[in-house]
């Protein structure tokens, strides 16, 4: 069985990343190959990783960006694998037994769809609003789990089959929920899935006041699904949405926008210091797609 592992690359050095997962494959002689999609970074990051080239069995560069859907779609053309591994560019590996980890699963259970390994947050970067949201909201505890909305896209192995059948929507071509969406179409598809604790490292320094522009994007990108009357079913069971929908049936949405703007200025403060709430995160997506909504 051939692993491919997949990684999309922006604006970001993937040389330790590469480097690790190459360590691996070839203490262990592993039948793995390593491809990367580079999805038009800036030129100094082009560079950088081009001096990896001879590590890799395929490095590509696209002229033009075309979002984290398409380009994981993308890799259906250049990869061999039976199972795709697909990695974020800034997840870093946590030991040195992970793609065997991932190979075990798969040879122990060959009728896996999807599986889906968690990630941790690098240490110097935890106290940031972005990476206090993923301790609180999405790694999930436990040693495994067969709930698919666990499910992120920063750290899993797919069938290639699989994904050639069921692609990731290419519609969401910005920040936010194509990992959601694709997990939830996969699931309506009754695929086998399974999460289990084979974390990468999150190395994540997005600055609080990024991230909230990010969040801002996310919210547009729901906004966007929730138009769509055949998107509901998908989309049904996210939290925001289902706060959003509850207030607009009870005509409380003006009374609730009403209240947010009084404390607006307040809020943004919190988020964007050192010590940032997670619930006041919870207001400020509420109100953005509120706003989206009237």
């Amino acid at each position: 069985m051939k692993i491919s592992v997949c990684i999309p690359v922006y604006n970001f050095d993937v040389r330790e990343l590469v480097t690790a997962l190459n360590r691996e494959i070839h203490t262990y002689t592993l039948d793995a190959e390593i491809i990367l999609i580079d999805d038009a970074s800036e030129y100094a990051f082009r560079e950088i990783n081009t001096k990896i080239k001879h590590q890799v069995h395929q490095l590509i560069f696209l002229e033009e960006n075309i979002g984290r859907s398409r380009i994981r779609n993308l890799f259906t053309k250049y990869a061999d694998g039976e199972y795709f591994l697909f990695l974020d560019c800034d997840a870093g590996i946590g030991h040195p037994d992970f793609l065997r980890k991932y190979i075990a699963e798969i040879e122990h259970n060959p009728s896996l769809d999807l599986l889906y390994g968690n990630f941790r947050i690098a240490e110097q970067y935890s106290a940031s609003l972005r990476n206090r949201y993923s301790v609180a909201r999405e790694i999930f505890s436990g040693d495994r789990s067969s709930d698919i909305s666990v499910f992120k896209t920063v750290n899993f192995a797919i069938k290639k089959e699989i994904l050639i059948e069921s692609p990731f929507n290419e519609e969401l071509t910005q920040y936010g929920y194509e990992d959601y969406v694709f997990a939830k179409l996969l699931e309506k598809n009754s695929i086998c899935f399974l999460a289990f604790n084979n974390p990468v490292i999150h190395v994540d320094d997005t600055d609080n006041a990024v991230f909230l522009k990010k969040t801002q994007v996310s919210m547009d990108t729901l906004y966007g699904l929730i138009i769509s009357p055949h998107n509901t079913p998908l989309i049904k069971d996210i939290r925001v949405y289902k706060a959003a929908a509850n207030l607009k049936k009870l005509k409380l949405d003006a009374v609730f926008l009403f209240m947010y703007r009084l404390a607006e200025k307040k809020i943004y403060r919190n988020l964007v210091s050192e010590q940032p709430e997670i619930r006041l995160l919870d207001v400020y997506k509420l109100a953005w797609l509120l706003r989206k909504m009237q």
